[in-house]
């Protein structure tokens, strides 16, 4: 049975999903997302994803601030939504919204709760070191992703997995984990399960104060925080390139389990500088092979090609 739904989200993460709803042949009746925002070196103001997507689907876009007034609410009401969809909107929902779909508002959340309530759960999971995680469709209280749980999907965080490579098989998966709910929803077979009340964690949105990779730190701890900034905002250091200081993105890596760390090294030493084999860096404890690397300005490249303009050796210490 077609469901009468509100869409209520932002980046592309959120964009699947809609594109899934909209296939099935339920009837999204308007999209709720973020104002345009400037951004890019023009500041020129840029919709957002969702909001693209949007238009050319032909539905109706509103961008309220905020959504605690009764014009606003008024406004959602008159759209007799039977459900409410949300993917990382951006805004709180107050009662009063949450209360006027009929079956209430579902969210697509990428973690397994309670792990990971919040803003930033693929990053955090991929920080942690984490091995797994997963998306999930939830009913949505007033408290920050405390809901039941109604259908879930989990997935192995690889070694060498990065937050954008995370992000992209979590937002396909996503799309159809929430047209499988639906579809449920719509045959009243949608039941809800309270999530545990141990093992909960809260995802903070990514601060630019600790993307700078800090070196005194395990070669797994860097790796995992090198992997979980990428591609953005991305984890840098500085090196002293061309007889200045720069600051240079680390995208990729690798642990290194070949080359020895000797005793008294500085986290930071570059052991081992070479445009086949790599650039190898000292950490606290074991080592790091960098792998894909941008400098200030230029586009991602990988450590061959960074190596023969950096001609980075080794005993240099990177900041």
């Amino acid at each position: 049975m077609s469901l009468r739904i509100v869409f209520m989200g932002t980046p592309d993460f959120a964009v699947p999903t809609l594109m899934e709803i909209v296939g099935q042949g339920h009837d999204v009746v308007a999209c709720y997302t973020q104002p345009p925002r400037k951004a890019g070196r023009g500041m020129a103001e840029r919709k957002s994803a969702v909001h693209q997507a949007a238009e050319t689907l032909g539905i109706d876009v509103f961008t309220p601030l905020s959504l605690k007034s009764e014009e606003e609410q008024a406004r959602f009401a008159e759209l007799r939504p039977d459900v409410a969809v949300v993917v990382a909107y951006g805004l709180l929902l107050p009662l009063e919204i949450l209360e006027t779909p009929t079956h209430g508002c579902v969210n697509l959340h990428a973690s397994l709760l309670p792990r990971w309530r919040g803003a930033a759960p693929i990053n955090r999971a991929i920080m942690a070191g984490d091995a797994e995680t997963g998306v999930e469709v939830m009913r949505m209280e007033e408290g920050l992703d405390t809901g039941p749980v109604y259908m879930a999907e989990r997935i192995a965080i690889g070694d060498t997995m990065t937050a954008g490579e995370l992000h992209d098989r979590l937002a396909a998966l996503g799309g159809d984990l929430m047209v499988r709910a639906l579809a449920a929803l719509s045959r009243g077979a949608l039941a809800p399960t309270p999530q545990a009340a141990e093992g909960v964690t809260y995802a903070r949105k990514i601060d630019k104060g600790e993307t700078r990779v800090d070196w005194t730190r395990p070669a797994g701890e860097v790796h995992n925080h090198i992997r979980g900034l990428s591609p953005f905002p991305g984890a840098w250091c500085e090196m002293e390139l061309g007889g200045k200081r720069e600051r240079v993105k680390l995208l990729r890596s690798a642990l290194e389990t070949g080359i020895a760390v000797p005793a008294g090294t500085l986290p930071g030493t570059v052991l081992s500088a070479d445009a086949a084999e790599g650039v190898v860096i000292a950490c606290g404890s074991g080592a790091l092979r960098l792998v894909q690397l941008q400098r200030a300005g230029r586009k991602p490249m990988a450590v061959a090609e960074f190596q023969r303009g950096a001609q980075l050796a080794a005993g240099d210490l990177v900041h």
